[in-house]
């Protein structure tokens, strides 16, 4: 049996253990002041055990994960919309079942992120209403058009890629419903990853205009992708909290980096070009170097002015309000099947 320690950190963090195991002091959250309760936490967090729904938590810590999720859902699911733009122009039967599939997981990893917000104490429609009034975000990438179907691969193969690279690392993140969420995410994403890359791969080897139009796409699409992954770790005001709660395991700068080193070789295997003249490996660091990224487009199109931001939200809200009556069906379905339950 664990013995208590006499040191603050280790006597709460050995508290916590009584706790999970079903012994003494199931209430020890109790007798604490704030400040032993932000230790205790920390202990937790520092000991890579999963913070659970029903666990104390810090208010900010609750904060960060509401506007993190969140956002991370409705990625998901206005992600969709730039690819549902080309299902019906798709260049084959396999290549529009593909990409149905691929949309139809987008749907999903929505559901299951949105569900992983609802256990921090907001509820769904809550969460809708924040992006439909813009007081959340959903990823910048998606505000961007794609115009043609080389697009559809440099979606696939950059702005699912650079979601990878972060995804994998939100697997340990600390709060165990989002954790879990991500593990199957995970393995869905590498497919969309690879399913545009074998799109990019046969444009550009195919003939000179096929191979002009992946080029094209890559160009387009290069330093949004990059973008991604946030501003650099100096900017951005979430990252500290983050990182020190183990919400997220990697810094921005960190994961943009990983990114960049895979995705070169890629663009090298098919035959195409980044278009980033200052890009060149460093052997010093073992990294690339890469040029300077925009940040004044990013924020501008952060802050709703983006080639494709107003349509996004507008096509987000019609879908939305079209639906309501199968909401309030199955719903109503829902209460009368309790009901007969409750009967029987």
């Amino acid at each position: 049996m664990l013995k208590k320690s006499s040191t603050d950190k280790n006597q709460l963090f050995v508290d916590y253990f009584f706790v999970k195991f079903g012994q003494p002091n199931k209430n020890i959250y109790n007798n604490m002041d704030e400040q032993q309760k932000l230790d205790a936490f920390q202990a937790k967090i520092d000991a890579e055990i999963k913070i659970e729904p029903k666990d104390w938590m810090p208010e900010e810590y609750r904060k960060h994960l509401q506007r993190q999720i969140s956002q991370h859902a409705h990625s998901e699911v206005i992600g969709m919309q730039p690819e549902g733009n080309w299902v019906l122009r798709a260049p084959s039967l396999r290549a529009k079942v593909v990409l149905l599939a691929k949309i139809q997981d987008e749907a999903g990893h929505g559901q299951y992120l949105y569900a992983a917000g609802e256990t921090l104490g907001k509820s769904r429609d809550e969460f809708i209403e924040e992006l439909q009034t813009e007081k959340a975000k959903y990823s910048s990438i998606f505000n961007y058009p794609t115009l043609t179907w080389a697009d559809m691969g440099a979606v696939g193969w950059l702005v699912d890629g650079a979601a990878i690279v972060n995804q994998v690392s939100l697997q340990r993140t600390s709060y165990g419903p989002y954790a879990r969420a991500m593990v199957r995410i995970c393995k869905e994403e590498s497919f969309h990853q690879r399913q545009g890359y074998e799109i990019i791969a046969h444009m550009a080897k195919g003939t000179p205009e096929q191979k002009a139009m992946a080029q094209d796409a890559l160009n387009r699409l290069w330093w949004p992708s990059l973008m991604m992954f946030g501003p650099h770790d100096a900017d951005s005001p979430n990252l500290g909290n983050g990182v020190k709660w183990k919400i997220k395991r990697e810094t921005n700068d960190e994961l943009r980096q990983k990114f960049i080193d895979k995705t070169v070789h890629q663009a090298e295997v098919i035959g195409l070009t980044i278009p980033d003249p200052d890009l060149k490996w460093n052997e010093e660091t073992g990294h690339y170097d890469y040029g300077k990224i925009d940040w004044d487009e990013f924020w501008n199109v952060v802050k709703g002015n983006g080639p494709c931001n107003k349509q996004r939200l507008e096509h987000h809200k019609r879908a939305h309000n079209n639906g309501k009556w199968v909401r309030e069906a199955a719903l109503a379905y829902a209460q009368k099947q309790k009901a007969k339950q409750m009967v029987a």
